[in-house]
């Protein structure tokens, strides 16, 4: 490696061509970035105190002995975005200067001719820069003053013309700090040696400037660094470059791209990576030895065609009929409605329904009811307040309980078989909230307000069109009418049913009924809710009166479409018993075989206490006693009790960087290693500790329901 400093002009001037990799991102810097390296020229521009400035290190691969000054080509690793951005600026710079040279050496002519292109060469080899794809024609285009490509790079042309529009504003009076600015720009000249310097380690290190690699970037360079030219060009355009056209230029260089390979990475490895870690995770797995044996080119392969399927759920892409021979239909609303529920967290399941489907394993029906079933089951539980913590783990591991010859009735039998947790909530629960719970701020209401109206509708409304209107309404003070309606308790009514199912339906003429008198809006000529097109209005236009009486009576009608609109799995006793997991067998062991827990004694006491508490924590925990130890379950041990004579000894299962223990009670014992079922000790010797005792056993418990992907 040979490093060295220069000036960033002298740098372009002295090479011959810098070219991006085919493995590089494309040229990523928006306007924010473009914005700081504009206020930083000028500001050194206009301070004549200011020497120099340095705006970074330019690392390229030379491919020989020869210094920089030589006519080799350089392969650019770090500097893309610097470099290219500086090429724009001086395109505007150029354009505007025309025959005027306010700094010697800055006029037009001179500035294309030294920094921009080589007058010398023909063809690509003229260009100073050479970028990849669809940024190296929109580049060019910008250079010659060409019209730019079908579909230009849209942050090659969107920053082009921020710099056209400053450089505007500067006018002629202060165009000479923007040259004398560009002539003080610094940087180290890196050239690594071809063959004995890892450029993968300097790239992977590489975020110091300018945007961040993302992970997708990362992973790209990992795959395509170490092949040769020929290589990395047959699987860029045969398996890359159609995921990054797939996505579309803002989506691939956004987070999709990276929460793609997240979710693939899920399925394949049955735990969700931290958003940071993607890259990390996919190394590990692309090392194991059987990833290995089938070498690179079939694993990309593999991840182009779990990309496409992500795009067809994602981007709508299976209403087009792109990744299948013919558009389904009811697959693409499918997709659609989840999507709208932000059901992001069931991707990784999904994604192997959708390679089973394409493969003809799972029928197309069957994957819709599928799909159905996901959706009921994110939304009943969103509705009955159960906390998500633990659904990126329940779709993380779904695909160990697929039974892929019987594929639907498995999937049905491991929604029903849940822990409480992790349970389907049953239609009564799911019917008890919908009816008393706040819709109205409910995070999806324009999703459930479409779902209920457009449920078996051949002929569908939009709802875009309708906006959601209180039958009671909302205001503090209610006319006298509603008032008298609702009773002597017509405050307490109004705040317990206002905002619930059976009172909010969709109108297109939400101003006009206002807060008027119930009969009023339903006999309003043109818009009442007798002449109402809509099925959420049903029955409203034969009423009389509006009450808590018949928004309860509403309220039980919607809800029970409710429970057809998102459907419950079904299964007959006997199939579902086939699925049961064996009972554990019972160890045999009694509390009466734990001396230090004889009936009346202090420990016992203190024991039944501890017992007491963690029963209920949650309805997932069981007991199961052992010959040295009691532990308690939810899907495997969290704590193991050990009772001593002056304590009640805890083993945690988790590590003690994950415990949050303010008082200091707990301490690391690498558990583990010594047969003990955790990595954690905590000491529990009075009932006075009992309840911060048992908020350190919670986190242990949270950790194996929690499915957190921070």
């Amino acid at each position: 490696m040979e490093a060295k400093q220069a000036g960033f002009l002298e740098l372009l001037r002295k090479a011959e061509q810098f070219v991006i990799p085919i493995y590089q991102r494309t040229y990523s810097w928006t306007e924010r970035e473009c914005q700081q390296y504009w206020d930083d020229i000028i500001r050194t521009g206009k301070d004549e105190a200011i020497s120099t400035h340095f705006v970074g290190s330019i690392i390229y691969i030379e491919q020989g002995h020869t210094p920089v000054t030589g006519r080799n080509k350089r392969l650019l690793i770090d500097g893309q975005q610097r470099v290219t951005t500086l090429m724009l600026v001086l395109e505007a710079l150029a354009r505007s200067l025309g025959d005027q040279e306010p700094l010697t050496g800055f006029s037009a002519t001179k500035i294309r001719n030294r920094y921009l292109t080589d007058r010398d060469e023909n063809g690509e080899d003229r260009y100073k820069l050479l970028l990849t794809q669809v940024d190296k024609r929109s580049l060019m285009a910008i250079i010659d003053e060409d019209d730019l490509p079908a579909e230009p790079s849209m942050r090659i042309t969107e920053n082009f013309k921020f710099f056209e529009r400053n450089i505007e504003k500067l006018g002629n009076d202060r165009i000479m700090h923007l040259c004398a600015g560009l002539s003080k720009l610094m940087i180290v000249d890196i050239a690594l040696k071809h063959q004995q310097d890892d450029p993968q380690l300097i790239f992977e290190s590489m975020n110091s400037t300018g945007r961040e690699l993302s992970q997708a970037d990362l992973i790209r360079n990992f795959v395509l660094m170490d092949l040769d030219q020929d290589d990395q060009k047959r699987l860029y355009d045969r398996h890359w470059h159609p995921m990054e056209v797939a996505f579309g230029q803002e989506k691939y260089s956004s987070w999709y791209f990276d929460q793609f390979m997240r979710y693939y990475l899920t399925l394949k490895s049955g735990s969700l990576p931290k958003v940071r870690a993607v890259y990390e995770a996919f190394k590990e797995y692309s090392r194991l030895p059987s990833v290995r044996e089938n070498g690179m080119e079939l694993l990309v392969a593999e991840i182009h065609n779990f990309a496409d399927y992500y795009c067809a759920m994602v981007f709508d892409r299976e209403r087009d009929g792109v990744f299948s021979r013919k558009t389904d239909h009811d697959l693409a609303l499918a997709f659609r409605d989840l999507r709208e529920l932000k059901a992001d967290v069931a991707y990784p399941l999904l994604l192997e329904l959708y390679n089973d489907c394409a493969n003809g394993i799972l029928p197309k029906s069957d994957f819709v009811t599928a799909v159905r079933l996901v959706e009921s089951y994110v939304f009943r539980r969103s509705v009955c307040g159960i906390p998500t913590n633990s659904m990126n783990t329940t779709f993380a591991t779904f695909r160990r309980s697929l039974c892929k010859d019987a594929y639907l009735e498995s999937i049905r039998a491991h929604f029903l078989l849940m822990p409480s947790y992790r349970r389907f909530p049953r239609d009564t629960e799911f019917k008890k909230e919908l009816v008393n719970r706040d819709l109205y701020n409910f995070n999806r209401r324009s999703y459930w307000l479409r779902r209920l109206e457009n449920h078996k509708r051949k002929e569908v409304v939009n709802i875009d069109d309708y906006t959601i209107e209180h039958i009671l309404p909302q205001n503090d003070t209610l006319r006298p009418e509603w008032q008298a309606a609702l009773g002597l308790d017509w405050r307490l009514v109004q705040n317990k049913w206002v905002h619930t199912l059976g009172n909010l339906t969709l109108s297109g003429w939400n101003a006009e009924l206002s807060d008027r008198p119930f009969v009023e809006k339903r006999d309003m000529e043109r818009f009442g809710f007798k002449k109402s097109p809509l099925w959420l209005n049903e029955g409203l236009g034969s009423l009389e009166e509006w009450n808590e009486d018949t928004i309860q009576q509403r309220a039980a009608r919607l809800a029970v479409q409710a429970v057809e609109v998102w459907e419950m799995p079904a299964l007959t006793d006997d199939v579902l018993l086939r699925y049961q997991p064996e009972v554990e067998k019972a160890t045999g062991y009694t509390l009466d075989d734990h001396p230090n827990l004889i009936e009346g004694s202090k420990m016992r006491q203190l024991f039944d206490l501890f017992r007491s508490e963690l029963l209920a924590l949650d309805q997932c925990v069981r007991e199961e006693v052992r010959k040295h130890h009691i532990a308690y379950k939810a899907e495997t041990n969290f704590v193991s009790v050990y009772a001593q004579v002056k304590s009640l000894r805890l083993v945690l299962n988790l590590g003690i960087d994950e415990l949050h223990d303010a008082k200091g009670k707990a301490k690391s014992i690498d558990g583990f290693a010594r047969g003990l079922p955790g990595d954690v000790e905590v000491k529990l010797d009075s009932s006075e500790e009992l309840r911060y005792v048992i908020g350190l056993v919670r986190q242990a418990l949270d950790k194996q329901m929690d499915g957190s992907d921070t």
